[in-house]
């Protein structure tokens, strides 16, 4: 049963549909033009980092500048800005994880204040985008559903408790999407946001308001 005397000390929000309120690489193919090769992609039943290489493939070429430019029109989400001041005044560390792009990820942690984010790193040469990509892990985990994700979202969320020298039970997790899940299920209070139902079986509070995260902050 949740309890709202629980203190929390971290918050850790997946990026796009949550953060954001788009999809970065959607919103990049529709600019430039590739919609249809993202598509047929996604559809394939490869596992999701192999997705992640050949989507990266796809960046090959483009000016790193006007890819982030075009990320940086993506809105966020309703409330976010009042929610991360929110936080930031009740002395709670905020984090960011994506099996997105670092770079993207760094410039949300700007704009945003976060303390920490973490992706996989695009690179880059004479400024134009190579088509490689580096996972954020070293060590690529199969996840509880079965599926090999190109970030472990839980081992970030570990990594973090190490760091801050916290438990599981004082973070809140929120995201959207099936690699979200093991991040979801390991924290002390996880949140599926505008989830499918895959996903919000494994939250303990399943909304379509980012705020229900200021219920739980003791003040």
């Amino acid at each position: 049963m949740l309890k709202n005397t629980q203190q929390y000390r971290l918050v850790l929000f997946d990026m796009d549909g949550t953060l954001l309120s788009g999809r970065t690489i959607y919103v990049i193919a529709e600019k430039k033009g590739f919609t249809d090769q993202l598509s047929t992609i996604l559809n394939n039943t490869t596992e999701p980092y192999e997705k992640s290489i050949e989507i990266a493939k796809l960046l090959k070429g483009i000016p790193y500048q006007e890819v982030l430019e075009i990320f940086k029109k993506i809105p966020f989400q309703e409330h976010v800005d009042s929610i991360i001041y929110f936080l930031r005044k009740n002395k709670i560390k905020t984090a960011l994880v994506t099996d997105g792009y670092q770079s993207f990820a760094n410039d949300i942690k700007k704009r945003l204040g976060l303390d920490y984010a973490f992706g996989n790193r695009l690179t880059i040469n004479n400024q134009a985008i190579t088509g490689d990509i580096f996972f954020q892990n070293q060590v690529l985990q199969r996840s509880s559903n079965g599926k090999i994700y190109s970030i472990c979202k839980r081992s970030v969320l570990d990594f973090l408790c190490m760091t801050m020298d916290i438990t599981q039970k004082e973070v809140i997790a929120i995201g959207d999407g099936p690699v979200d899940i093991d991040m979801i299920e390991a924290a002390g209070l996880g949140i599926a946001y505008r989830a499918s139902p895959e996903v919000q079986i494994h939250a303990d509070i399943a909304t379509d308001d980012l705020r229900v995260i200021l219920r739980y902050i003791e003040r």
